[in-house]
């Protein structure tokens, strides 16, 4: 017969899970570095045809190890320009291996959340969920792949991966929930709820703007073929508006974090996770200047990206551990009454 455990208790079997899902968040973080380093590189027809590179489990070294006629197969397979580069067939090849790597990490976590499904059934859902999900990216990354690198193929490429980390990163949150029910948000400004909804509406504006042009930037790049030092000046209207929005994100989560350390001071995780955030913001708006003013560089382009994923990371993980902290303060009020 089972014991049951309350939200407010830990247990060495909920920290060795949240061990094995912050592992597994932050390998999928690199994950999303690497795809937008293959992506910025050109390296993302390195692999014309998926599982397989060129044919083969394990990708070519060289040229003369293709058929001679091998741009003619691509051809009639749909893919006209396609060209050996080794540099990029292997950077596309390590990203594949990355991939595998992670959803290897993922079962891992899916398993080790079978251990605290009585503590909270929500944590192993998610997990599994999440599991589920990374063979449906997998998928939609062979879409990618034959659909040639189209744009809104690219960008749901990328969405997915942000609902595979807010499905662990919920995971986390639940498994975190006894930590935060234990600290109190009794003297927490009232202002905070209103304001991290506003903050959170920000961003989602601001990624989805975001969104729009690096999908200008692919057709620059795929379709029309122009000069990266050429790109800046022929997006529209809409990235001059994504980038002086950045300073509303910036002053409106400052004010979040300003409103956090008056209430609850410096050392409240509601604190540390908002001073985050203001940081990854920082890198955010200055990998975004350094792509508008100097020519678009290939290097940053992945940087801007990793640092938006980080940004929806952190605010989804603030919102689910506010949750948990203002529902111990709720039960408490409803004891002493």
């Amino acid at each position: 017969m089972s014991t049951m455990i309350t939200p407010h208790e830990d247990t060495p079997a909920l920290a060795r899970y949240r061990r094995m899902a912050w592992i597994t968040l932050f390998a999928v973080y690199f994950l999303i570095l690497v795809g937008a380093s293959v992506r910025a590189s050109g390296a993302g027809m390195g692999c014309p045809d998926w599982p397989t590179c060129f044919g083969s489990w394990i990708p070519p070294t060289s040229e003369a190890q293709l058929p001679a006629n091998y741009q003619e197969i691509y051809a009639d397979l749909g893919y006209a320009e396609t060209e050996f580069n080794v540099v990029k067939t292997w950077i596309e090849y390590l990203n594949r291996l990355t991939g595998v790597t992670i959803g290897f990490l993922i079962l891992l976590t899916a398993i080790y959340s079978w251990s605290v499904r009585r503590h909270d059934k929500a944590i192993a859902t998610a997990s599994v969920a999440a599991f589920l999900m990374v063979g449906f990216q997998g998928w939609l990354g062979s879409k990618v792949v034959s659909s040639n690198l189209q744009p809104g193929m690219i960008t749901l490429h990328m969405l997915m991966a942000l609902a595979i980390v807010g499905t662990l990163l919920f995971a986390v949150a639940r498994a975190r929930r006894g930590i935060m029910m234990a600290e109190s948000i009794a003297g927490i400004d009232p202002r905070f709820e209103k304001w991290l909804y506003i903050v959170m509406a920000l961003t989602v504006i601001q990624v989805t703007m975001g969104t729009q042009v690096r999908e200008m930037v692919d057709y620059l790049n795929h379709t029309q073929g122009a000069e990266r030092s050429s790109w800046v000046e022929a997006l529209p209207w809409f990235f001059y508006v994504h980038r002086s929005f950045s300073a509303v994100v910036l002053f409106a989560n400052l004010w979040l974090v300003a409103l956090l350390v008056r209430s609850v001071g410096w050392g409240h995780t509601l604190t540390r996770f908002t001073v985050a955030m203001i940081l990854v913001i920082g890198l955010a708006i200055v990998s975004g200047a350094t792509l508008g003013h100097l020519g678009m560089p290939a290097f940053v382009q992945p940087m801007h990206l990793v640092g938006a994923s980080l940004l929806f990371g952190l605010q989804f993980l603030i919102w689910m551990s506010y949750r948990h902290a203002r529902s111990a303060q709720e039960l408490d009020q409803t004891s002493l009454a």
